[in-house]
């Protein structure tokens, strides 16, 4: 089976029960997550072979961390050395207020570990897929420099790469912009996933208007491949907020044999939109390497995509632990929420 390999940092998440504000319980709910490792969960439920590269603190924390990655069948590639785990603080949004994220994870075992630290030719090893999030080299120059180094030794290798943009405000503080960086990341990849704001910060192309949205982002993603011509394939996720409760979902892609819009999804009563983005890469990813790759296999992969991202919105946690059979049924048209006899 084709080994899919993914390079990122796995946190501890802490968050009030519910709704409420942060610290406004004397509890905080603990779960791990991160970018590379929901996408990495979501691909092992789908029945993918999958290993997850990291670097974690060796005691009991990281030993807890490994652990709820190895629970769902993947396989955990991790450094193990004196440190700390990352750590971020979830505030769950309600009707106008929106989500709010704090990040603790300077220091982190993985924003210190150098490139020549990894084994790579070892993780590489039968490797027919990469995947790498902006999350990741937006953490530190460090982490930045695995990321390049990761991403060119997959090529090397012969695996195709894929890069969620992923851009995040709230991180890039060690001196290089998201543009300086990921553009690199870019160059090196064959699947770029991101939504609008992604791209113009991390790439510089901004989302320009036509008549109507179709041809705006059929346009935005003809812009990304002409700007980074080894790029086969440009998925755009669409979310429109109308509250944090309800929002709107849905996807364009552009790949080699045409532009496709995915289904469009009203989601209400949102039990969670954290780790939404990585499940539709999750799900992307399964699409084009499971699918026949022709017009009716890149449809068929960004409509699992979609669904797939949809229906991680009602599951709680980072990870997405829906399984195929519920996407397929989604795609299929099942979308009124009935019991399934």
């Amino acid at each position: 089976m084709e080994k899919i390999v993914l390079f990122g940092e796995l946190m501890l998440r802490l968050k009030p029960s519910g709704k409420e504000r942060l610290f406004q319980s004397p509890c905080l709910e603990s779960v791990f997550g991160g970018s590379e490792a929901n996408v990495a969960v979501s691909l092992a439920v789908f029945g993918k072979n999958v290993c997850y590269v990291t670097a974690l603190p060796d005691n009991a924390v990281g030993e807890a961390a490994a652990a709820s990655l190895r629970y769902y069948g993947v396989r955990v590639d991790a450094l193990r050395k004196p440190g700390r785990l990352g750590i971020y603080y979830l505030e769950d949004g309600a009707c106008q207020r929106p989500s709010q994220v704090i990040y603790d994870r300077s220091g982190s075992c993985l924003a210190v570990t150098k490139s020549d630290e990894y084994d790579w030719e070892n993780i590489f090893d039968g490797c027919s897929w990469f995947h790498l999030s902006g999350v990741t080299p937006a953490v530190s120059a460090e982490a930045a420099d695995c990321a390049l180094c990761a991403v060119k030794k997959a090529h090397k290798c012969g695996a195709r790469v894929s890069v969620d943009l992923n851009y995040r405000k709230k991180l890039w503080k060690y001196g290089k912009s998201a543009n300086e960086v990921m553009r690199v990341l870019a160059e090196n990849a064959d699947v770029l996933i991101a939504n609008e704001e992604d791209i113009q910060h991390c790439l510089g192309i901004p989302l320009r208007n036509f008549t109507t949205p179709a041809e705006s982002y059929r346009d935005l993603c003809i812009q990304v491949k002409k700007h980074f011509p080894n790029v086969d394939y440009v998925a755009v996720t669409l979310r429109h907020s109308y509250s944090a409760d309800r929002n709107g979902w849905s996807s364009v892609l552009l790949g080699k044999f045409g532009f496709y819009e995915g289904a469009h999804y009203d989601i209400e009563n949102i039990v969670e939109r954290v780790g939404a983005g990585d499940s539709f890469a999750a799900g992307l990813i399964y699409g084009l390497t499971e699918f026949d790759m022709n017009s009716e296999g890149e449809r068929k992969a960004l409509d699992f995509a979609t669904a797939a991202s949809c229906l991680k919105h009602s599951v709680p946690g980072d990870f997405n632990l829906v399984r195929k059979e519920e996407v397929y049924s989604l795609m299929s048209g099942n979308a009124a929420g009935r019991i399934q006899r």
